[in-house]
């Protein structure tokens, strides 16, 4: 009687443990998944790839949803990153800036029930929903706070590459600069690397041995080298995409936000609530909190010069001042 009455329990507890089984892959398959093919420099570049995954932690952790993701660097291409996600039954796949955009396409066209999201470049296809952002507002906020903050009429740009998307972030900076000092002299140097964080400091030193006292990189991970080459020098730097302060203390007076994780968490979240995307092209500006400044460090503004700045910025809001793009 003992022997049929232990051989009932073990029944019952494995019964047991294969509902729980069952009810715990069910949970898992109803929960939302996303997964997100990162930027070239993939995480650890303090930029980008680290905004984004930022936020998509954010949706995980306050949204329930689950998320993967690829990194160049460990699939190789684009290509088979995409493909990965897609075959790991990912209800959403995101492709994170515009050097993505020719393999996305071509696993979106392979995919065609797969809906796919494109950070910072834009495609016409009917299940790639397109975000990108008025970085040029946000730079022109930059350009003006280093044109109030330079002392010797000189400041520097550094782009990753000379590119559509990076030229918008010249053009703001340059005209932000202007608005403010005419005078001010802006040089501008081009990385063509997105990930080398020495070649920035070097392009940094040039510039400032050319006169050069506050500097803004659009690079990624080389516009991290920009930053601590301008501290080390005692002279002033702006961070870009996220508040990059804590880089280079000493130096960085402000950085302009571009907002990747606020947008992802939003449009997870709206997927989650509704299972679709609603629009085709996003596009966040100012107005949509899609790029901004971080708060003014290391040096203290004048009153003037913070009203100057406020005033600026509702400009830009209502379309007073139209920023001119190449």
């Amino acid at each position: 009687m003992k022997r049929i009455t232990s051989m009932l329990l073990v029944i019952f507890l494995l019964l047991g443990t294969l509902a729980g089984c069952s009810s715990s892959e069910k949970l898992q398959k109803d929960r939302v998944k996303i997964g997100i093919m990162l930027s070239d420099v993939g995480l650890g570049d303090q930029s980008f790839s680290d905004a984004a995954f930022a936020g998509l932690g954010k949706a995980r952790d306050e949204l329930d949803i689950l998320f993967d993701y690829r990194e160049l660097q460990t699939v190789g291409s684009y290509e088979k990153g995409f493909t990965e996600l897609v075959e790991a039954e990912n209800d959403v796949v995101i492709g994170l800036g515009f050097m993505v955009l020719e393999d996305l396409e071509k696993v979106a066209k392979k995919y065609p029930e797969q809906q796919f999201i494109l950070i910072d470049s834009v495609s016409e296809l009917d299940n790639i929903t397109s975000i990108t952002f008025k970085e040029e507002q946000g730079s022109f906020l930059a350009g003006a706070v280093a044109g109030m903050a330079s002392k010797s009429n000189i400041v520097g740009f550094i782009g990753g590459a000379d590119v559509p998307l990076i030229r918008k972030f010249k053009a703001g900076f340059e005209q932000g600069v202007k608005a403010v000092n005419p005078k001010a002299e802006v040089k501008a140097a081009f990385a063509n690397d997105f990930g080398n964080a020495e070649l920035g400091g070097k392009i940094a030193s040039g510039m400032i041995e050319e006169g050069a006292d506050v500097l803004y990189a659009a690079a990624g991970f080389t516009g991290v080298g920009v930053l601590k080459e301008a501290q080390a020098k005692k002279k002033l730097a702006i961070g870009v995409d996220s508040d990059q302060y804590y880089y280079a203390e000493k130096a960085i007076v402000t950085s302009m936000l571009k907002n990747v994780d606020v947008a992802l968490y939003e449009i997870v979240k709206e997927f989650k609530e509704d299972k679709k995307l609603s629009a085709k092209q996003i596009e966040l500006g100012i107005n949509e909190n899609g790029v901004g400044l971080a708060p003014i460090r290391v040096i203290k503004l004048t009153q003037d010069q913070e009203k100057n700045l406020k005033d600026l910025e509702a400009k830009i809001s209502s379309n007073e001042v139209s920023i001119q793009l190449d």
